[in-house]
This record gives C-alpha cells, structure tokens and sequence, in this order.
C-alpha cells in the first residue's frame, strides 16, 4: 500500500512540473510576440539602417592623362652641307657658344677654283668689251661708224656685263658653301664631323640651340586636342623636379610617323634639363567648371544608365540621374538632381525604393540633413507621437517605472 502510496504522489509531482514548463514557455512566446510590440518590436526598430546623406555641391572636375614629352630648344637650326667636298677645318664642338655669323667649319668643295677661273675670264672679257665700246664710241660720235654698228659694240659690253656679274655669284656661292657659318647665336647642341670627312650636299653638320627658353614637344590624340587651347599650363616632372610649362602650339595636321597630333609648350625655368631629354608631364584631357557634383560612390548603374538614392521622410527614393565626368571623389551630374535634395552616401544591401531608414545626423548631410532625421526618427523609437531622443527617453523612464 506504501509503494502504490508512492507512486502516485511521484506521478503527481511529474505532472505539476511538466504544467509548469508549460506554464513559462507560453508566456515567453507571449512576450516577444505580443501585440503590444515588446522586446521583440524594439529588435525591429534596430535592424532599419542608418544612412548618410548629402546635398549636391557645385565644383570642378578635371580629368588628366600622363604623357612623356621631349625638351628641344623653342629656337633651333640645323645647320646643313650646300655643296659635297672634304672637310678640311672644324672651329667648334657641342657644347660650345657661337654668334651669328661665326665660322663652324670649312669644306674643300673642289669648285671654288673653278669658279674663280670662270670669274677672272669674266672680268677680261668685260674689260675688253668696255675697251672696245670706248673707242667705237668717239668713231660714232664724229660720224665715222653706224649707228647699227655701234649698237652691236654696245651690245656686247651689255652681255660680258652680265657674265661677269653671274660669275661672281657663282664664285661667291662656293666660296659660302666651303665656309660654314652659325646662322644664329646660340649653343653648339652638336657637331658630328671631323676634318677630312668627306660630307655630301644636305649632310647634317651641326645643331644650334638658340639662348631663349626651351620647349616640350609631345603627341595627342584627335580626343585629347579637343580639350586644349593656347595658354593651357602643363605640369612637367623630371628627375623628381616640377617645373610649368604653357601649350604654345597646337598641330592641326595629323603627323605621318605617329597619326597624333603635335603639340609644343613653352617652359620655364627649365636650363637645368638637357636637350633631347625626356620628360612626364600631366595634362588635362576633360573637365567641366560650377558643375553639380556628387560623391561618386552614391552613384549606381544598371543597364548602363545612372542612378542614386535620395532621402524622403525616412524613405528611399530611387532616382535617376544622367551622370558626366567623374573623378576618383565627385561626379558631374547634368540632370535628375536639385541642389536641395538629400542623396545617400552610404552604401547598404537593405536600399531599395521605399525602404525604411534613418539619417545618421551628426555625421550625415549636416544641418540640412540633421532635421529630417530627427523627425523620421520620432515615430520608430518614441512613444506614439513622441518626437526623436525625448521619446525615448520618456519610454526608459516609464520602462524603469514598470519594474
């Protein structure tokens, strides 16, 4: 009887703790799930994502590309060879300074006394055709010789006149091709012959660099002309240095080795880099000025067409933008947007159009930006019609009373 007695009461307790259990889980469940809105509501609100947001700016954008350029001099002649011959003295070496009209070098062009020879027959011949018309001249004068017979005499003084005069050019044009002067002042950038070289008509004899400021020359492309004008500056970089430069020149002819077009630019300061050296320079390819600008991140694609998310009372608003040049910070945008719109900086798997969010303040648009947040957050973390942080405050004091 004391062992049935037993069972029964052991039976009796397994039954009120499993009533028990049962008791609490249900109320756990009531709890987070209540219609109230209790713990459960409030891990909700939490999970809306906080965003930044901003208004459009006005700016600049430029866009640059890296290209190399050679320095030359912005005054530079080629001095050449006019006649073939030998080289029989050479007066200067790279390097050196020159004026005008200094003698570079002198060439044996194997004419000079052919043309001398030409020039002595020459002077014979007129001296003996003036001779000639003088005497004729008093036969004429007491009417002892015709007039067609001295007009003959006259004649022939007038040709060996001539001859004598083309002699002496040609004797005087050898004697300049044999001797080769600087055709301006200037700095012997170099000269590649030696005496007894034997140099042919158009051989390059020496380069001279005028003593004004240097230039850059470098190439661009039919797209990259269409953004520069005269005056332009250029930053040019050369063994860690920054010097200016300003485009001076602008190609319009497609150059036949490259298919580029040419472009020069006047430097300053720049005697300390070489001739014919090669420099970086930076030079801007696009730009648009008081443009509106966005911060590039905010700006999504698809299909190839614009878009960002705009801020509205605590909801996201897709809006599409037509997007122009950007940068690695900003970018231009030509329609879609007005300067007192919010746009959303802040990148989130949970935008979308209509989504629920809300505006970081301090850190978002700033003042702008600072009142709509306060007012989006009223409504999701204070009491009904409670306002922002007062709410929430009022919610923890009644939350404190209630326990």
């Amino acid at each position: 009887m004391r062992r049935k007695k037993a069972m029964i009461i052991g039976g009796a307790a397994l039954v009120a703790v499993a009533a028990a259990v049962l008791l609490l889980g249900g109320g756990k469940d009531k709890a987070a799930g209540g219609p109230a809105g209790g713990p459960r509501g409030g891990a909700m609100s939490a999970n809306v994502p906080v965003v930044k947001a901003v208004n459009p700016t006005r700016g600049d954008i430029r866009l640059t590309s890296g290209l190399t350029g050679t320095v030359e001099p912005a005054d530079v002649v080629y001095v050449y060879a006019k006649a073939s011959g030998d080289v029989t003295a050479v007066m200067v070496k790279a390097g050196d300074t020159v004026t005008a009209g200094q003698v570079l070098c002198e060439i044996d062009t194997k004419q000079v006394e052919t043309a001398r020879n030409s020039l002595d027959a020459a002077e014979v011949s007129l001296s003996e055709a003036r001779s000639n018309l003088n005497r004729m001249q008093i036969l004429y004068a007491s009417g002892d010789l015709s007039a067609q017979d001295y007009e003959q005499y006259s004649n022939k003084a007038k040709s060996a006149q001539l001859q004598y005069e083309s002699a002496k050019l040609a004797y005087d044009r050898q004697v300049e091709y044999s001797t080769v002067t600087a055709p301006i002042g200037g700095r012997v950038e170099s000269c590649d012959i030696e005496v007894h070289d034997s140099v042919g008509q158009s051989t390059q004899l020496c380069v001279i660099a005028g003593e004004g400021d240097k230039r850059v020359s470098f190439y661009v492309t039919e797209r990259m002309m269409a953004n520069i004008t005269v005056g332009d500056q250029l930053d040019i970089t050369k063994n860690g240095t920054a010097y200016k430069a300003y485009v001076s020149e602008i190609s319009a002819m497609v150059d036949a080795d490259t298919g580029l077009f040419k472009v020069k630019a006047q430097l300053e300061g720049a005697d300390a880099i070489p001739t014919g050296s090669t420099v970086k320079l930076s030079l801007v390819t696009d730009r648009t000025e008081n443009a509106m600008l966005v911060p590039v991140d905010a700006i999504y694609y698809s299909n190839g067409d614009g878009y960002v998310y705009l801020y509205r009372d605590g909801e996201v608003e897709r809006t599409a933008v037509e997007v122009g040049i950007y940068d690695s910070q900003n970018a231009e945008i030509l329609s879609g947007l007005n300067m007192d719109d919010l746009v959303i900086s802040t990148w989130s798997s949970d935008l979308y159009e209509g989504a629920k969010v809300e505006l970081k303040g301090a850190g978002g648009a700033g003042d702008a930006a600072s009142q709509p947040a306060g007012e989006a957050s009223g409504p999701e973390t204070g009491p009904a019609g409670g306002a922002g942080g007062q709410g929430a405050d009022s919610a923890g004091s009644q939350s404190a009373q209630a326990r």
